[in-house]
């Protein structure tokens, strides 16, 4: 059995966006470095034209092929069908002409690709599903079930789902809960089915506290009129859908009655507006909220800036499945992090790691037990943090995952 495998890789989501860049060029660069022969087929959306040359100029440097299939916006269902008839005539292209051991998908839009190249030309298929996608669009509100369409689409997608489950030659979830999950689907054939877990990495080498310049950091804080004795907590990423931003105003509400000079620091691209909108609800001084926008690769000097991270998100079904980027990125800056139960393996990780506290419910009570504990979460030793995201979710332990399985099919 050869080890090294030629990989057509699969994702609707684009290498030029965010995730793109932090969570599959990063993961795909590693696999080529360990021999992998690797080709991309994305879908790339419009105005990110020069990001997109600068990207195909790297991989073609790595030797990694790449071909981008334009997005389709609208109209809605009917641009992601069209979408997926193009991507699928350009992989039986690929197919005919390439000798691939491997078709890897990302999620279930691919997948439904995947699953009719390993039909007609025997290609070994890796179902990487990322989360339990049909139900998180019924949880986010996305796909309302008293429409018809959105109805039938649910079913279509829960039943595809078992089908690439039990197709697969190996799948791929984030949590251990997840795969708990799954494997308590009766329904499938074929259980317990081989499932590998790996959790949204993060880059260790970029998040990393021991990297940060002092004077950097001083002049920033100066900047943000944070002084050497506030109490900073900080939220990263985006707010909407899945995180629950009134909650966590709620608690910092109750934070300040403890810490009256307390700073919440967003860093995040979300409109500032309506976060001040609700913060003023609440009757936080606007002077007590900062919110921040940068590039990837400054979040950690803004990060540095907090002894406490929080966040909180809706406790659904669809979220066994879920790993959070920012858990990983926050742990691996050393830095104590408060969230709530229920949500993938994250109350889980936090409790072995001894990495932070966990609010039960979203109440008084519980928000000031957790408060009574923060004298304690920041002194906890930063190092020891670190080294339990390092374990759990660098970069170099997920792309040894994923070689495994590549090597083992």
């Amino acid at each position: 059995m050869k080890s090294e495998k030629k990989i057509l890789y699969l994702t609707y989501d684009g290498l030029s966006d965010p995730l793109g860049q932090s969570q599959i060029l990063t993961y795909l660069t590693g696999l080529n470095q360990m021999g992998h022969k690797i080709t991309i087929v994305s879908s790339e959306k419009k105005g990110n034209e020069k990001l997109i040359e600068s990207i195909q100029k790297d991989l073609m440097e790595k030797g990694i092929e790449w071909l981008n299939i334009p997005y389709t916006k609208s109209p809605l269902v009917l641009s992601t069908i069209y979408d997926v008839y193009k991507m699928q005539v350009a992989c039986k292209k690929l197919c005919r002409t390439n000798n691939f051991d491997i078709v890897h998908c990302r999620s279930y839009i691919t997948s439904l690709i995947g699953l009719l190249l390993k039909r007609k030309f025997g290609l070994k298929f890796i179902f990487d599903m990322r989360g339990f996608y049909a139900d998180e669009r019924i949880d986010g509100g996305m796909w309302n079930q008293s429409s018809i369409l959105y109805k039938f689409i649910y079913r279509y997608f829960k039943n595809r789902e078992a089908r690439f489950l039990e197709r697969a030659d190996y799948s791929i979830c984030l949590t251990e809960d997840a795969r708990r999950e799954i494997h308590s689907w009766k329904s499938i054939p074929g259980q317990p089915l081989p499932i590998q877990v790996i959790p949204c990495c993060a880059d260790t080498k970029l998040f990393d506290y021991n990297l940060i310049n002092i004077e950097q950091k001083a002049q920033v804080a100066k900047e943000l009129n944070i002084a050497s004795d506030d109490l900073v907590i900080s939220y990263v990423g985006a707010v909407g859908t899945w995180y629950m931003l009134e909650e966590m105003l709620d608690f910092f509400v109750r934070l300040r009655i403890k810490y009256p000079e307390a700073k919440f620091l967003f860093i995040t691209h979300e409109d500032q507006r309506s976060i001040f909108k609700k913060a003023g609800r609440r009757k936080i001084p606007a002077e007590n909220i900062i919110i921040r926008k940068v590039n990837h690769k400054d979040v950690p000097l803004l990060l540095s800036l907090a002894q406490l991270s929080l966040f909180f998100i809706k406790p659904v079904y669809s979220k066994k499945a879920s790993s959070p980027a920012k858990q990983g990125e926050i742990m691996s800056m050393g830095i104590p992090i408060i969230c709530n139960s229920n949500i993938g393996d994250i109350d889980q990780i936090i409790r072995d790691s001894q990495a932070g506290s966990i609010v039960r419910k979203f109440t008084d009570d519980d928000y000031d037990f957790v408060i009574s504990q923060i004298p304690e979460l920041i002194l906890k030793p930063k190092e020891n943090i670190r080294k339990s995201a390092i374990e759990i979710f660098s970069l170099e332990k997920g792309t040894s995952k994923y070689n495994e399985v590549y090597k083992n099919l």
